[in-house]
């Protein structure tokens, strides 16, 4: 029997995607994070009071993960400085090497992990922009916490103002503490590698990645425990979120590609077939003046052959 598909469920092409129009739209997204840290620093005080909000909440709630593990990475430096290289080096290699590792060998999956990954991240800019918060390491020395960055600076590249290289801790928000993007780029690439990869080192990978980075950045006092769950619930919401993004752009697409259509076969339809010398041609005419040159000596047609023989077959009537 034939199949019918039920209304509202065919299935939509998607066009094949090519690495450069994908690697635009990665910079593009990166640029728009990059700019709504910026835009978010400035309310310095205002950052300070979110800090402190946060800190009197987890006091209520008994939480106090981000004191001995500081205390713990100022006092060895062995896990110190690795901790420091992890924090400001490991979320710009892993994350683009978890998504070119899914756009060459899960080319099926990479379309609605890219979207997922967007969609949190811009949801976190929106964290940033409207609840700057200052993080442990800045708050004043009475609040117990050291800055490992700025105790290792000599073993890196970084400055003492933030994870950026020496020089450019003016160009980054120091004050995009809330959600903690580190914890939920890194709980992304664990979702991919536990649910994409096929050895045990990957799948080891994949809970190892996350669970480390959330103890390195609170044990660097980049962020406060209530930071990291933030960004897990980011990474959550944007996963619910991920479909109808999906599906509003692939709208957005096929309704301009529809639009680049109707105007290019419109164009077709109005422009003449000019074959030479300015002449036209009529409606199923290959060359100009055919239907003419098939009558000779300007004669018109005649309805039956008048001239035939006699065994010529009759007109049909």
């Amino acid at each position: 029997m034939p199949q019918t598909e039920t209304p509202g469920t065919e299935a939509v092409p998607q066009t094949r995607l090519r690495w450069w129009t994908e690697l635009p739209l990665i910079l593009l997204v990166y640029a728009c994070y990059s700019a709504g840290r910026l835009l978010a620093r400035g309310d310095v005080t205002g950052a300070v009071d979110h800090g402190l909000a946060i800190l009197k909440v987890e006091k209520v709630l008994h939480l106090n993960a981000e004191h001995p593990l500081n205390r713990l990475f100022t006092s060895q430096t062995w896990i110190g400085v690795p901790a420091d290289f992890w924090y400001a080096s490991l979320h710009y290699l892993v994350t683009p090497a978890v998504l070119i590792w899914l756009f060459r060998s899960r080319a099926v999956h990479y379309r609605a992990a890219r979207t997922w990954l967007m969609t949190s991240t811009f949801m976190g800019l929106i964290g940033f922009t409207l609840l700057p918060t200052c993080p442990p390491r800045l708050l004043s020395a009475s609040h117990g916490f050291v800055d490992t960055m700025a105790q290792y600076s000599s073993y890196g590249w970084w400055g003492g103002e933030a994870s950026a290289p020496r020089g450019m801790g003016g160009m980054t928000n120091q004050y995009a503490a809330m959600p903690s993007l580190h914890v939920g780029w890194a709980l992304w690439c664990g979702v991919m590698l536990w649910r994409y990869g096929r050895t045990r080192t990957t799948k080891a990978a994949a809970v190892a990645y996350p669970l480390i980075t959330t103890i390195v950045v609170m044990g660097t006092a980049n962020h406060y425990f209530l930071d990291a769950v933030a960004g897990a619930v980011v990474m959550g919401l944007g996963f619910l979120l991920a479909p109808y993004v999906s599906r509003a752009a692939e709208r957005a697409t096929a309704g301009v590609r529809a639009r680049i259509l109707t105007v290019s076969a419109a164009s077709r339809d109005t422009e003449p077939s000019i074959v030479s010398d300015e002449c036209q041609t009529s409606a199923g005419e290959h060359i100009p003046r055919q239907r003419e040159s098939r009558i000779p000596g300007g004669a018109e047609p005649s309805a039956a052959p008048t001239d035939a023989g006699d065994g010529a077959p009759a007109a049909a009537r």
